[in-house]
């Protein structure tokens, strides 16, 4: 059995499969299986995918009859399939450095209660422009579960990206399958499951290549303001788990309200409403006031000290 479960779960992504699988075949570390999954593309994966079948590292490739409606029904799929101690979700877009699952690999082994671990990544234009990238103060850095997810998993997701993640099987078993109910946070809920049971590791590499292009799930999500009503429901989760405080969930909504008013402009008039409502139902009804009045300070604030610069300069 391997040690790692590589799953590359794929739509529409042929041009960019080749690029994919071979960084994964390439890995210094080789103690691993690949499984390939593709999700009814309509493009020529297919005959890419194809071309992979009886590499001795290939243990699955799946091609599903129907699409599953959600990228991560296929993350479910393809961990169930996974032999691994540890499961590295290699999006088919993307593509990483020679020594990513050897870095990520010895920082879980050498923590038993690690259950996560991730490098630094580069986000990358479809004409390979390098547009930014993540950061950690330290090299390498074990950091309590819970603290991590109050730090870096609440206010926003600081893990950018799937591919730059490896964790351990085994907790996957207590992760809530809610997770598949969403199509662009899905990932964002996940790791916060994983989080809660144990360490995380941030390796400080920047190992991983993430590709932003115009098929990108994330992309389209964020320009239609579809992105906010996924990221209340996750700082809702957050609040009845008990992994942040009152104070904190209302500092974080504050936070993505007033992003909400500035951008909601951009928006239709059917994705505002999906918004506000997701803002104010349930048990944020009562803190639609706090929100409005806050926003508008907020808001004030920021153009007082606008017109301040503008009259110093």
């Amino acid at each position: 059995m391997s040690m790692v479960s590589v799953v590359i779960p794929n739509y529409n992504h042929a041009p960019y499969l080749q690029q994919r699988i071979d960084s994964v075949l390439a890995q210094t570390y080789q103690d691993f299986e690949l499984i390939i999954l593709d999700d009814c593309s309509t493009d020529n994966s297919r005959q890419v995918i194809e071309s992979y079948r009886g590499n001795e590292r290939v243990s699955h490739i799946i091609f599903n009859q129907q699409n599953s409606g959600g990228p991560f029904h296929q993350w479910k799929k393809g961990i169930e399939l996974a032999q691994g101690k540890y499961i590295w979700i290699a999006e088919s877009d993307d593509w990483c450095e020679t020594t990513l699952l050897e870095t990520l690999v010895q920082g879980l082994d050498n923590n038993t209660d690690c259950v996560l671990g991730y490098v630094q990544s580069y986000v990358v234009s479809g004409d390979n422009t390098i547009e930014k990238i993540s950061t950690h103060d330290k090299l390498s850095e074990y950091v309590n579960g819970k603290v991590y997810i109050k730090a870096h998993l609440a206010e926003r997701c600081d893990i950018w990206n799937a591919s730059m993640v490896l964790f351990k099987k085994d907790a996957y078993k207590s992760v809530s399958p809610e997770f598949t109910g969403f199509k662009m946070c899905g990932d964002w809920l996940f790791y916060i499951g994983m989080a809660k049971q144990g360490e995380v590791f941030i390796s400080g590499r920047v190992l991983n290549y993430f590709r932003n292009h115009d098929k990108d799930v994330s992309g389209k999500m964020y320009s239609s303001g579809n992105n906010y009503v996924e990221e209340i429901a996750i700082l809702k989760i957050l609040k009845k788990e008990r992994l942040i405080t009152l104070g904190e969930y209302k500092a974080h909504l504050l936070f993505k309200y007033i992003k909400f008013v500035v951008f909601s402009p951009k928006f239709t008039p059917e994705v505002r409403i999906k918004i506000r409502e997701a803002f104010y139902n349930d048990d944020n009804e009562s803190y639609k006031w706090f929100l409005k009045v806050n926003a508008k300070l907020s808001l004030l604030k920021i153009r007082t000290r606008r017109r301040l610069n503008l009259m110093l300069k």
